[in-house]
């Protein structure tokens, strides 16, 4: 499996007491080539499980590779937070979104419904998303 990687996926993947953890350890065991991710996507992360260590583990390992250079995409990425300013989205969902736009194929991997529902990369079109079943 191929695709695009959220701090969500990550963090519950390296912590075996969050809620999610089996959904993405499950998820993991489909990975066969680095999931495309960004650096503000494993900053967030390595915040969450409170490891840069274990972030960092997850690219030398072949999980996740940083495949954006927000230096490369500044006029997207501004033109992206003005549209969605009303959710004040992060870094990292900008670079997703971004990502998705250049990899229009690939899912993004997320437990973060309730904003990726929301955000179209270019102006309609829906990001395919892969994430924990609904309750």
């Amino acid at each position: 499996m191929n695709a695009i990687a959220d701090t969500g996926f990550l963090v519950a993947f390296g912590n075996r007491r969050d809620r999610y953890h089996a959904w993405a350890v499950e998820i993991g065991q489909h990975v066969q080539e680095p999931l495309l991710t960004c650096e503000a996507v494993l900053a967030e992360t390595a915040f969450h499980l409170g490891s840069a260590a274990l972030a960092l583990e997850f690219v030398r390992e072949g999980l996740v590779r940083p495949a954006l250079l927000v230096a490369d995409h500044i006029p997207r990425l501004a033109e992206l937070a003005a549209r969605y300013a009303d959710r004040k989205p992060d870094l990292a969902d900008l670079c997703l979104i971004r990502l998705s736009e250049l990899h229009p194929k690939l899912p993004v991997i997320t437990t973060d419904l309730g904003d990726f529902r929301i955000y179209r990369r270019g102006r309609r079109d829906a990001i395919p998303l892969i994430h924990p079943p609904e309750t």
